[in-house]
């Protein structure tokens, strides 16, 4: 059954849709072509980070289907640079048709505390299409650092201000504010070593020029066993299913510690209502199926195809408890 907070987006989208309806059969016109006829063209669907990272893998997952619901190829565009800034920037000011959207995650919400020049506003100038799915990340350590749980870890760490390194993929990255969420929450000293992509961040990992990172399930999933990696807890305050015997970083040491990433769709603002309404309801769809759930499973995420309005709501959220933690931090883009 549904939500009660799907059940009021979909009243909202209902009430939009025959507020509409009402104003045209009242004026003595026909239902118009136009919901049907978009989209017209390809729609451009631009991921401000690099090939292969976490969100161009995410939308290129169910790519295909985008398409063939929406009857028009669906490119993706990759965009990279300025913590994903140069990507948003150019969607803000693209022309709101709806034919150009903007695949995002995390930094979108951080950015506007870590970089006082953006030439965009997340609330001002994008039109919230459809908050995607979710997923944590995990808590890793080179196997020359001789602790086994998060508790072990903070005291560890407390006794050695300044000493330890971890590797992030970039400011304002999930890799990033995840570990200074750690660290403001225990309430320790561990140098920030950023890298452009993922695989430098797990490669300093791995050689143990960094002792520590945030990293992705997937690839803690394929270093499962090896030895050359530890895990020893998940951000989420859930376990993940794709590693059942990881616990809760929460459980494991640090109470309270809560931090999952997130992947969304946004238009520019200006977009017509009822092309965000039919993109919303394109991505939900595209989503909705076993298959999908399984894919999205086995990458270590969970499916939530929000409505439009709910996304909103979740950005202003999130915008406000990321510029308190940058703020309480003292990060500046580095």
């Amino acid at each position: 059954m549904p939500s009660r907070a799907e059940e009021t987006g979909l009243q909202i989208r209902g009430t939009i849709v025959a507020s509409l309806a009402a104003a045209w059969i009242s004026a003595g016109a026909a239902w118009p072509a136009e919901p049907y006829a978009f989209p017209s063209r390809p729609v451009r669907l631009i991921v401000p980070f690099p090939a292969s990272g976490s969100v161009d893998v995410v939308m290129r997952m169910f790519n295909a289907r985008l398409s063939e619901l929406m009857g028009q190829t669906v490119v993706i565009d990759d965009r990279p640079g300025a913590a994903g800034n140069i990507g948003a920037e150019l969607v803000a000011h693209a022309v709101p048709d709806g034919h150009t959207l903007l695949a995002t995650s995390l930094p979108l919400v951080v950015n506007p505390a870590l970089f006082g020049n953006l030439t965009y506003d997340v609330v001002r100038d994008f039109a919230p299409v459809s908050l995607l799915a979710a997923e944590p990340v995990v808590l890793a350590v080179h196997p020359s650092l001789r602790v086994s749980t998060v508790k072990e870890f903070i005291a560890h760490v407390r006794v050695r201000p300044g000493e330890l390194n971890y590797a992030s993929l970039g400011n304002g990255t999930s890799s990033h504010m995840a570990a200074e969420l750690f660290k403001n929450l225990a309430r320790l000293d561990i140098v920030h070593v950023p890298y452009k992509a993922r695989g430098p961040a797990l490669a300093a990992l791995l050689g143990g020029e960094t002792q520590l990172g945030f990293i992705g399930v997937v690839a803690m999933v394929q270093l499962a066993g090896t030895g050359r990696l530890r895990a020893l807890g998940v951000t989420s305050t859930r376990r993940s299913l794709a590693l059942p015997e990881v616990p809760t970083i929460a459980e494991s040491g640090l109470p309270g510690y809560d931090f999952t990433s997130w992947y969304g769709v946004l238009a520019p603002r200006g977009t017509p209502v009822e092309r965000v309404v039919a993109l919303n309801g394109h991505f939900r769809n595209a989503l909705r199926s076993p298959e999908m759930a399984g894919r999205f499973s086995r990458e270590g995420a969970e499916i939530i195809a929000s409505t439009s309005e709910e996304f909103g709501k979740f950005l202003r959220v999130e915008l406000a408890k990321w510029e308190r933690v940058v703020r309480q931090a003292g990060l500046k883009a580095e």
